[in-house]
């Protein structure tokens, strides 16, 4: 297995015609780098997924990572639960994400019960579980589709089991929008990415990563059934929420 991780220069040469962002295999070249020089905050949702875990999960419950990428979730569960404490089924629709995250789960974690299928969320046959993991997936999806995902994860959930959602989330207010996405083009500036690559990105983003509120998040948790949820981190746009079931 090769975990070449190559750096993310996608966008780096102007293009005549950008195409519409998608989860191929040059974008799974360089996934790591591009979150990590992308979505602030990234590390910090990873390291407390453990943690959450810890507190909320049931002794040998199930788990869902969804829309598991390269199993960044599913890598931060294991080293912080022992193989016997939880099992764990990573989703994406990516064949070239599923393939790379089979290698590395099974490198890196071969003593847990950790299994990575390529399905749709929206279709899934969802098992009872414990713990549902939503990074940054939920915003791919068309809007339409959202309120049925979330009611599908309720319903999947055991008692006292936990929905962390993360994503990038737009403001109310139209000037703290404004000033919340400068600042992160900051923060990607700062982080090596030129002018072009941020707006030649932002326009293969556009119509197909749709942001909500974080006030439409808590609405759409609520009207599934979650009695509550909080947001527990916030970084510029970029948010995670934790929802729970009695």
């Amino acid at each position: 297995m090769s975990d070449a991780s190559y750096r993310d220069a996608i966008f780096s040469t102007p293009l005549d015609r950008v195409a519409r962002f998608s989860f191929d295999e040059q974008v799974v070249a360089c996934f790591p780098d591009m979150i990590r020089r992308s979505v602030p905050g990234y590390g910090q949702i990873l390291g407390m997924l453990g943690l959450i875990a810890q507190r909320h999960l049931r002794h040998g419950a199930h788990v869902y990572d969804l829309g598991c990428s390269l199993g960044a979730a599913s890598l931060a569960l294991a080293g912080s639960l022992p193989p016997e404490a939880f099992r764990l089924t990573g989703v994406d629709l990516s064949p070239a994400m599923v393939a790379r995250a089979r290698e590395t789960l099974a490198a890196e974690c071969p003593d847990h019960a950790m299994e990575v299928i390529e399905g749709d969320i929206r279709t899934l046959d969802y098992r009872p579980s414990g713990m549902i993991v939503l990074n940054f997936t939920l915003q791919f999806l068309p809007p339409e589709d959202r309120d049925a995902v979330i009611g599908r994860l309720f319903a999947a959930l055991e008692p006292g089991g936990v929905l962390v959602l993360s994503e990038k989330v737009v403001d109310p207010d139209e000037a703290d929008n404004a000033w919340r996405v400068e600042r992160y083009h900051d923060f990607k500036r700062a982080n090596g990415y030129s002018d072009l690559e941020i707006s030649q990105k932002r326009t293969a983003l556009e119509n197909v990563l749709v942001p909500d509120t974080l006030e439409a998040h808590h609405a759409r948790l609520a009207r599934a059934g979650f009695p509550r949820s909080l947001t527990w981190f916030q970084y510029l746009n970029f948010a995670s929420l934790v929802a729970f079931k009695r």
